[in-house]
């Protein structure tokens, strides 16, 4: 077990849910606090709340590309490259859970046995779509250590 496993399981384990945790790893990385920005990715979590909607890694790993890419203020532009992160992320993370285009629910992905359930089916898809989100930065020439 690496240490960005062992990280996700002690946030895990205070209560955070996958969307959080990954946000809250892209903020470390950048030596960065954002309660508010951290609270509100828990709305992605377990499918928004129902399992039905999109996978709350999926959705909280696209924001984090967002937070490297995207437009934060009316003086930036964001990146060029970052609708083709978002379609590199959402194409490998379909492959890699084996879901649809049309359905990456976290129902789908884990069955309808509830978020406690999936919290404990899904670390490992946590740290792989961490690791695809860093690559993906890295590849578009975005450090993550920095933003």
């Amino acid at each position: 077990m690496d240490d960005t496993m062992i990280r996700m399981l002690q946030l895990g384990q205070q209560g955070f849910t996958c969307s959080q945790i990954i946000m809250m790893l892209a903020l470390e990385l950048r030596g960065e606090e954002n309660p508010a920005l951290v609270r509100a990715m828990g709305g992605l979590a377990y499918g928004c709340g129902s399992g039905r909607g999109s996978c709350g890694v999926l959705t909280g790993g696209c924001c984090v590309l967002a937070l490297y890419a995207g437009k934060g203020s009316t003086d930036e532009a964001p990146s060029d490259r970052f609708d083709l992160m978002l379609q590199e992320l959402n194409d490998w993370f379909g492959e890699h859970t084996g879901c649809s285009a049309d359905d990456m629910s976290c129902d789908a992905i884990v069955g309808e046995a509830g978020p406690q359930a999936s919290r404990q089916q899904c670390g490992s898809i946590l740290q792989d779509t961490y690791g695809k989100v860093l690559e993906i930065l890295t590849a578009n020439g975005i450090d993550p250590f920095g933003g």
